[in-house]
This record gives C-alpha cells, sequence and structure tokens, in this order.
C-alpha cells in the first residue's frame, strides 16, 4: 500500500577472668597508702593480665622494679625462704616486682635465719625438672610491695579444679592478731597451664533433593509413628490433583453437602466464593460421623508409598484435619492398617496446623493394594473433619490380569522430561542452541531483583533479524513461578522444533522460515527457584507465585482500561483519545512506583520486537474468541467431553473459552497491556488443573497441548499482512496506522513499513494513514490460516453465531 504526500567495643569480663593467669590481691599498711601519691596505673603488660595465648608470669631480676611505683614496706613476719618452703607450687617464670625490691630484700634479711646450703648439681636437676613441670602462680594486679617469688604456704594453695576463691575486698581492712601484729589476706590463685586447641567445625547442610525427590518428610509425634530407617524416593502421584483419578474413584463415609463430597477432596482444589455451593474446598464429612473416612480406588495394583494432606480451602472457615489413620483393601470389604515397625501397632500420621500447606507422610512400610482409605482422627477444635488429598503410588504389574490396566502415560517424543531449574534451563537451552546454530539464538531481555537473567530462545531461518514483512510472535511462561507446567513446556517446545528442523519436517520448517520466534519460559525464575525447591507436591497452591519483593507479575502492568474506557464514555475515542498505543500513565513512570523488575524489562521488550501474537501460558473480541478457540480446540485434555472442571468454573460450557472479564477482574494484566499498549494479541492459556506436575505427567502433558501450540503459531498468518510505503521513494513508512472498519482498535506499523493485522476470514474495509500523507482506503480479504477440517466447522459456526 502506498501513500502520496502531502562505635564502642565491650568486654567480656566473664572471659577476662578465664584468660587470666596471674591474679594476687595484696592490701597495703594504712601508713604506705597515705604516704604515696597517686601513681599512673602500670599498662596492662606489666600488670600481668595479659589475656591471650602464652601469657603468664615469670621471676624478674632482682634488680628490675616496676616504674612509677614506690616502694612498700609491709609489716609481719619475714615470708618463708626458700628451702623451708613447703611444695614448690611454681616453675620457671618471671614475676613481676614493684618499684624498691631490692631495698626491701636488705631489711628483711636482717630477720632473716642463715640461708641453706647451696644445692648440688643433683638438686639443681632435680629442681629444673620440678620447674618445667610445676604450675604456674599467679599475682593479681601486679602488686609493687609483692616479694621476690610471692610463694604461698602449702595451705593457701588452690586444689586444681577447685571453685576460684573470691576476690578480695579492696576496701577491707587488715585484722589484728593476738600478738598485735597485722595479719595480710594473700589470695592467690593456681592455675594449670592448659594448651587450649580450637578446632573449627565445619558446617553441614542437608543435601537438596533434585526436582522429582519429595523434600522434607514431617515426622510423626513420639509414640505415634516410627519412620522408615530408610527412605526410599518416594512414588509419583496417583493423580487426584491433575483429575486421572475420576469422581467415581474417590467415596466417603460421609458428606456434608455435594460441595463437600469425597470428589472435592483433592490437593490444592480451590473453592467458589460462596460456601454452601457445589464447588467447596475440600471433602467434608458431617459431624456425627464418629469414623470418617476418604476413600481412594487406584483400580489397578498400586504400591502406595505416602500420602499428602491440607485442610479444607475456604474464605469464610478453618477446618482441617492434625491426624489420621491409613488403611488398605484389595476388595473394599477386608482391610488393614499401616503399623509402625517399632511395636507393630496401627501408625497415627501427624496432619496439619493450617488450611494451605501440604504436609508429606510416607508410609513406615509402602503397601500393595487397590484401596486406600484416609481416616481422620482428630482434627481442629470446633471444627470439621476436612481434608483434600494426594496419594503416592507407584503402578504394580497383576500376575493374573483380572484387573484392567491403568493408562500409559508417555510420548514418543525423544525429550528430556524433567523440571529444570534455573541452571539446568540454562545448559537446555544452551544444548539447543548448539544442536541448531543456524536457526536458534539466545539473548537476556533483562534481570529478576534476584539478579537472574530471563533469557529467551528466539527461532528463525535468519535468527537475529528482523525481516521486512515477517511476523514476531511469542510465548511467555511462568509468570506466576508455581506454575512450572508452561514453563517445561516452552523447554519441550524449543527442543522438538530443533528436532524436527533437523529432520526435515516440512511443517516446522514452514514456520521458521515465515516467521521469528521468541520463547521466554520463565518471566519469574525466582518464584520459579522457591517452587522447585519445595517439590512438585508440596509447593502449595501460593509459594513462589509473586516474585520475590510480592509482587504479582499478572497484576503489575499499567492499568489501561480504565483511563480508555472513561474516554470512551466521555466520546473522546478516537478523535482525542486513541484506541491503540495507549501512552503509560504518569504515576507508572515515576521512580517510586511499584513495578517489578520483569515487568519492566518485559514492557522494554515489547517496545524493541513489533509482535503480532503471544500467549501467555498460566498453567476485538471475535479475534481474541477465534484465537482461544483454536488453542482450545487442539488441546488434548480440553476436547475431553467426560473432563470435569479443575475448581469452580465449568469452562465446558463455552468450549473452553471464556472471556477474562467474566472470569476474574485482573487490573493490570500483560494480557490487556499488550493489547492497548502494542500492536499484539495475546490470549491467556491455563494448561492444567496441576500447577506443578509431577515429572511423569509431563509426557502426556506434552501430548495433550503440542498440537494446540503448534496450530496457534500459525494463526499469526491469519488476516491481513502488507508495507505501507511512500509512493515516490518506496521506503517503507513507519508508524503508519492501518484502521479497520467496524472494529474500534487500529494497529501501526513496523520502522519498515511492515504491518499485520489479524483478522477472522472475510473482507474488510481498510484504511491507511500516517502524518504528512493523504489517508488511503482499500477492501482487502482477510485469509484464514491453515486448520484441521473439524475445528474450521466449529470456527466457522462461532463466525456466524457473531
Amino acid at each position: 500500500m502506498s501513500l502520496a504526500r502531502g562505635g564502642c567495643r565491650r568486654r567480656d569480663r566473664h572471659l577476662a577472668h578465664r584468660t587470666d593467669r596471674c591474679e594476687r590481691l595484696r592490701r597495703r599498711p594504712r601508713a604506705a597508702r597515705r604516704g604515696a601519691g597517686r601513681q599512673p596505673r602500670p599498662k596492662k603488660e606489666q600488670q600481668g593480665r595479659l589475656a591471650g595465648k602464652g601469657v603468664s608470669c615469670g621471676l624478674a631480676p632482682a634488680s628490675v622494679t616496676a616504674p612509677g611505683v614506690r616502694p612498700l614496706a609491709l609489716p609481719g613476719p619475714p615470708p618463708t625462704p626458700l628451702s623451708e618452703a613447703g611444695p614448690r607450687a611454681v616453675g620457671g617464670r618471671r614475676l613481676q616486682e614493684g618499684e624498691g625490691a631490692a631495698q626491701r630484700r636488705q631489711e628483711e634479711a636482717t630477720h632473716r635465719p642463715p640461708p641453706a646450703a647451696a644445692p648440688t648439681p643433683a638438686m639443681w636437676g632435680l629442681l629444673l625438672a620440678l620447674a618445667a613441670c610445676a604450675p604456674a602462680v599467679g599475682l593479681g594486679l601486679g602488686a609493687s610491695g609483692a616479694p621476690g617469688l610471692g610463694l604461698a604456704p602449702s595451705a593457701t594453695t588452690e586444689a586444681a579444679g577447685s571453685t576460684p576463691a573470691p576476690r578480695s575486698n579492696l576496701t577491707q581492712q587488715p585484722t589484728d592478731k593476738a600478738n598485735g601484729t597485722l595479719e595480710q589476706h594473700v589470695r592467690i590463685r593456681v592455675i594449670k597451664k592448659k594448651k587450649v586447641v580450637v578446632k573449627k567445625r565445619k558446617k553441614l547442610t542437608r543435601p537438596r533433593r533434585p526436582v522429582t525427590a519429595r523434600p522434607l518428610v514431617t515426622t510423626s509425634p513420639a509414640g505415634t509413628l516410627a519412620p522408615p530407617e530408610k527412605q526410599e524416593p518416594g512414588c509419583p502421584p496417583l493423580g487426584l490433583e491433575s483429575l486421572r483419578v475420576s469422581d467415581s474413584q474417590l467415596e466417603a463415609s460421609s458428606s456434608q453437602s455435594f460441595g463437600l463430597g469425597p470428589h472435592r477432596g483433592r490437593l490444592n482444589i480451590q473453592s467458589g466464593l460462596e460456601d454452601g455451593d457445589l464447588y467447596d474446598g475440600a471433602w467434608c464429612a458431617e459431624q456425627q460421623d464418629t469414623e470418617p473416612w476418604l476413600q481412594v480406588d487406584a483400580r489397578t495394583p498400586s504400591r502406595f508409598s505416602g500420602i499428602v494432606t491440607q485442610g479444607r480451602n475456604s474464605v469464610w472457615r478453618y477446618d482441617w484435619v492434625t491426624s489420621y489413620k491409613v488403611q488398605f483393601s484389595n476388595d473394599s470389604r477386608t482391610w488393614w492398617a499401616s503399623r509402625n515397625r517399632s511395636n507393630g501397632m496401627d501408625a497415627v500420621f501427624p496432619a496439619n496446623s493450617d488450611p494451605e500447606t501440604p504436609v508429606l507422610n510416607l508410609l513406615p512400610e509402602p503397601q500393595v493394594a487397590r484401596y486406600i482409605r484416609l481416616l481422620p482422627q482428630t482434627w481442629l477444635q470446633e471444627g470439621s473433619p476436612c481434608l483434600r488429598a494426594e496419594i503416592l503410588a507407584c503402578p504394580v504389574s497383576d500376575p493374573n490380569n483380572l484387573l484392567p490396566e491403568g493408562p500409559a502415560l508417555g510420548s514418543a517424543d525423544p525429550l528430556d522430561f524433567r523440571h529444570h531449574n534455573y541452571k539446568a534451563m540454562r545448559k537446555l537451552m544452551k544444548e539447543v542452541n548448539e544442536q541448531c546454530p543456524n536457526i536458534t539464538r539466545i539473548y537476556s531481555i533483562g534481570k529478576s531483583h534476584q539478579g537472574l537473567k530471563l533469557y529467551v530462545m528466539e527461532m528463525s531461518d535468519q535468527p537475529g533479524e528482523h525481516e521486512l514483512g515477517e511476523p514476531e510472535v511469542r510465548y511467555v511462561a511462568g509468570m506466576h513461578g508455581n506454575e512450572a507446567l508452561g514453563r517445561e513446556l516452552l523447554l519441550l517446545l524449543m527442543q522438538f522444533l530443533c528436532r524436527e528442523y533437523l529432520r526435515g519436517d516440512p511443517r516446522v520448517t514452514r514456520l521458521l522460515t515465515e516467521m521469528r520466534i521468541h520463547l521466554l519460559p520463565s518471566m519469574n525464575p525466582d518464584g520459579y527457584e522457591t517452587a522447585y525447591r519445595r517439590g512438585s507436591e508440596l509447593v502449595g497452591w501460593a509459594e513462589g507465585r509473586w516474585n520475590y519483593q510480592g509482587i504479582d507479575l499478572n497484576h503489575n502492568f499499567a492499568d489501561l482500561n480504565t483511563p480508555l474506557w472513561e474516554a470512551e464514555d466521555d466520546g473522546l475515542v478516537p478523535h482525542t483519545v486513541p484506541n491503540h498505543h495507549l501512552p503509560l500513565p504518569t504515576y507508572y513512570t515515576l521512580p517510586n512506583a511499584t513495578v517489578a523488575p520483569e515487568t519492566r524489562a518485559v514492557i522494554d521488550w515489547m517496545k524493541r520486537i513489533p509482535f503480532v501474537l503471544s500467549a501467555n501460558l498460566h498453567g476485538d473480541d471475535a479475534v481474541f474468541r477465534w484465537l482461544s478457540t483454536v488453542y482450545a480446540g487442539t488441546n488434548r485434555a480440553m476436547q475431553d467431553t467426560d473432563r470435569r472442571p479443575c475448581h469452580s468454573q465449568d469452562f465446558t460450557l463455552h468450549g473452553n473459552v471464556i472471556n477474562g472479564a467474566d472470569w476474574h477482574t485482573v487490573p493490570g494484566s500483560m494480557n490487556d497491556f499488550s493489547y492497548l499498549h502494542t500492536n499484539c494479541f495475546e490470549v491467556t492459556v491455563e494448561l492444567s488443573c496441576d500447577k506443578f506436575p509431577h515429572e511423569n505427567e509431563l509426557p502426556q502433558e506434552w501430548e495433550n497441548n503440542k498440537e494446540a501450540l503448534l496450530t496457534y503459531l500459525e494463526q499469526v498468518r491469519m488476516g491481513i499482512a502488507g508495507v505501507v510505503r511512500d509512493k515516490d521513494t518506496e521506503l517503507g513508512i513507519a508508524d503508519a496506522v492501518i484502521a479497520v472498519d467496524g472494529i474500534n482498535h487500529d494497529v501501526t506499523t513496523a520502522w519498515g513499513g511492515d504491518y499485520w493485522r489479524l483478522l477472522t476470514p472475510g473482507d474488510y474495509m481498510v484504511t491507511a494513514s500516517a502524518e504528512g500523507y493523504h489517508k488511503r482506503l482499500r477492501e482487502l480479504l482477510a485469509a484464514g490460516a491453515k486448520l484441521p477440517p473439524d475445528l474450521r466447522r466449529r470456527l466457522e459456526r462461532l463466525r456466524g453465531q457473531n
């Protein structure tokens, strides 16, 4: 189409007391104290109060005196000579002496008896040996009046290991003896030197199990359940949450109402807005039921290994079971109980302490049976015996072939059917890129709050380049971190496209040559890591749903609906207020706006690439209904007429398609933002009742969604497409407006002038306009995309209804 021109450190006194190697308190006479002036306190090294490694007090030469301390004459009897002293209690360590020690020694020599004979060499050897083995004597506060050795009589020596004597009171006066002399109180603490070895202990951490392992088994109280000595890997879930177990396989002793029947006793099932309707959030037995039970028929012999339970989901009541027993049967008449290994008594399993947290109990001994019963024993006071459950069971072959075999779960595609954490996802994407380097490119659109990159896999015959006229399509998954199925489906899709392209599959080759496909498997990697650590059956309904900041990313985009509706009510659309590419509100662009980094990254991504079609995998009205019907009409599970609703609303009444506003109001959703702020049509696909399915269910989920994922991509060719050029220069005109009569939403051209307008098949009047150019009106025929015959008939009937 062409247009014509127109601080302070705290000291631990207990530690200082323990590390004092030298402690002695000696009182000076009053006369000496009165005559002595205030002197500066000696340093710690001179006081003998060093608290450290290898600090001790020893003998000092007689000529060495402590600086700054006046000599002090001590009254009382002279000290005991060395030769007359009791058992030696000091080793060869240096003792500090105060100033004037030599003078005191001369005064005391006049009262000292004749010295003993000099020791012989043999005695010297004995003394040196004793000195090496003897404990040290500590002198407190480095008293200046200490005698040469400072030895206490043996009677005052404290025994090793005894409680240390209390320190002397500094205000206590010496007491008068009967002979008129003053008794000097000396407290000596004898400390045996020990070598202290401090070993640095390694911090032991419990290794986390990989994706499919059953984490954190709840232990039971003493006397109730003896846990198994060796816990083997748990069996996969039987399928209560994923609906593989039908309603007819569930029975109960009684029910308070139909909405609280056994078919509602499924793990993570959600209630409706009102209690007492058909969609309550648990199975609840009648109040007068004295022996309540919930029974599950596996239909085939199964090896039961564990049970996961929750309380009742309700905004009005609190009900949960706190303990239960388990029984088994092969014919629903004869039952035997799970027993403790230790005492052989019936095992009582601890259950829940709140309504939502899943609690896992492994059986002491796995049991092979067809039926399993949960028998509540205790529950919340003033509440009811209500629970939601999932049973862990492995299939067992029937040797007599008397029972029908269950449906086989699997896929013929050799893909990696596992849950992938952040590192494993990055590794898998790199492997796909290395296998198909000519059609793939990995890039990042930003980072999460925790710094994890938001990786995108681009798949096209010319990756990294926008070709003129080639539409851009995206799949986004993992907006809610605990909705792991969408993440794994996109990882499986990129493996499948790479593998089939290398095999020369014509359908896949056409997809990769006619469009650029962008796959964002994890928009909320922080939330997913939280959910992944808990495991598939224990993550619950809400854990990991929000990002690290606690923001629901599906409500974090700018609300553009409200201003548009107000402008429409005032008659301002489209003359004053446009009906497309609405600008961001002022509040949303402020620095303190509550916008998650993941949301900003996706918005910038939308602005950089002219996306035409998108699907947000969670777990014009005619176009949206068409796109939704295309996905729902090619999804195996959604087309199962016997399939029951997941939680509260039955979408099967409308072909598994519902208007988002009729379902629940989501202000700031990515779908509305994408439609009103860019050219992109986007639908939300709720993939499964089980947000975080077990690994063994991934092959079946892939088969359920594979055809729908491929068919939805092919819808990008539905409608009209072209290039708006300058009539004179033949150059493309960017930002030209493409308006379709009868549809109150326009699209704009990309920077090369190319445009795509998704429309259901039919004739349309299309107008192209740009600033500085005359408008151009044309009648165009919107072509339909390739569809299966049965789906095309359904879409034709849908179009006739509109």
